[in-house]
């Protein structure tokens, strides 16, 4: 029987097998975010205030964050596919208790669960990418991914909002859970790691698994021996935690509470913050890019942040320049891109996978330190309202919660300058 490789796959194969990944990678950022237009139910049914509600969220981030680097590792040993589909498994267990929790622990659990197991998804996208696809493709799934995630986040928008308002967050996240439950079916049923399981050529150069796994930690520490790295680490902590503390969970009551806006509407304004995020990002890295240099641009983009979030902080402006600016502001936030770039051209390439870890932990650190902070500001700024059980907050509240984020961002601003710049030339 020949048993020869047919060619690379069909692109139709591959689209699909790398589709089902970037699915969970979709959950993963729609549950992220969820809570934001779930505010006042969540208040209501577990008797909490911003802080327990920040904390609530932030659990999500607590294990995400945690589990960045033992991925890359637990992919390697695993394969993407029983690596996802875990991952389904329990994101499905951890919404169903998150559905089902009669009490604030079991809820935290719940998103404590969701956190961990949807963190597996975004390198074990890539790593199908890489022998899935042609080298030169691997790049546009890459930026696919971004964009399957901010579809997750536009869905956790108005779309959850409708359907919470007509069949309760309890329900519609029961809702959820099945269906992830059904994903991960379909990634064990349909999902390989390398064409060649399917008696198909592989676009990967070698295989993996090359026992490099002892030198985990020595790698670890020589990766943080480098200044950049810890530079960027800390800065997206700021610019990244702003974006996701706004549109992933204070936006919307912000704009309920504080601008009069219902809910619908307040949530649309958050969705289009996450795409304008979204857009900024490929826009940034490709003109960082074609300038051949990192940080100047880095710099600006971080100072506009900066400037947006002060106006929409502080400014007393129309709702409509109010949009404009978070636009603007999202879009310069995509910076975030130009940072990943900068920090893996700052090791060896040896390193990269290592650096690229790290410091994909600094925006997910933002959310989970910036979420529960500013819920802990605002409780501490609380004057005692309340409407049908939900604790209002108002103008000066929301403007003592949100200065943390600025303040974040001000460390970010003057950490830049100390990096040392890579003119888009990787190390050796």
């Amino acid at each position: 029987m020949n048993t020869a490789p047919r060619g690379y796959p069909p692109a139709s194969l591959a689209w699909s097998v790398w589709g089902l990944g970037a699915l969970l990678y979709l959950i993963g950022f729609y549950q992220r975010v969820a809570p934001a237009v779930m505010t006042d139910q969540l208040m209501i049914d577990f008797s909490i205030g911003a802080t327990e509600l920040g904390n609530l969220s932030a659990f999500y981030f607590y294990s995400y964050v945690v589990m960045q680097i033992p991925t890359g590792i637990i992919a390697d040993r695993w394969g993407p596919r029983r690596l996802l589909t875990a991952g389904a498994l329990v994101a499905a267990i951890g919404s169903a208790l998150f559905a089902s929790a009669p009490d604030l622990w079991w809820a935290n659990g719940g998103r404590l669960l969701i956190g961990a197991s949807v963190a597996v998804a975004f390198v074990s996208m890539l790593k199908l990418a890489s022998h899935w696809f042609a080298p030169q493709q691997f790049a546009l799934a890459s930026g696919l991914a971004l964009v399957f995630g901010v579809v997750g986040g536009v869905i956790a928008g108005v779309p959850l909002r409708m359907l919470i308002e007509a069949w309760g967050w309890r329900s519609v996240m029961g809702v959820s859970a099945a269906l992830t439950a059904l994903l991960a079916v379909a990634i064990w049923l349909r999902v390989r790691d390398d064409p060649v399981d399917c008696a198909y050529a592989s676009h990967a150069h070698s295989a993996h698994g090359s026992g490099h796994h002892g030198s985990i930690l020595r790698g670890m520490a020589e990766v943080l021996s480098y200044r950049n790295t810890w530079i960027l680490l800390i800065t997206p902590i700021g610019i990244a935690g702003s974006v996701l503390t706004f549109a992933g969970l204070w936006g919307v009551p912000y704009l309920r509470q504080v601008h009069g806006l219902d809910t619908h509407s307040a949530a649309a304004i958050t969705s289009l913050l996450l795409i304008a995020w979204a857009v900024g990002g490929p826009v940034l890295g490709t003109l960082s890019q074609r300038m051949g240099r990192r940080r100047p641009l880095y710099i600006w983009t971080t100072a506009a942040a900066l400037a947006g979030w002060l106006v929409v902080i502080f400014a007393p402006i129309p709702i409509w320049l109010l949009i404009v600016t978070l636009l603007f502001t999202g879009l310069v936030s995509g910076n975030l891109i130009i940072g990943f770039a900068f920090a893996k051209e700052s090791v060896p390439v040896r390193l990269m996978g290592t650096a690229s870890g790290v410091c994909n932990m600094g925006p997910l650190l933002g959310g989970m330190l910036l979420q529960p902070a500013v819920g802990w500001v605002l409780d501490d700024h609380w004057l005692g309202a309340t409407a049908a059980g939900v604790r209002l907050y108002d103008a000066s509240a929301y403007q003592a919660g949100f200065s943390l984020m600025a303040s974040c961002l001000v460390i970010s601003l003057c950490l830049i300058p100390f990096a040392k710049e890579t003119a888009c030339q990787q190390s050796k």
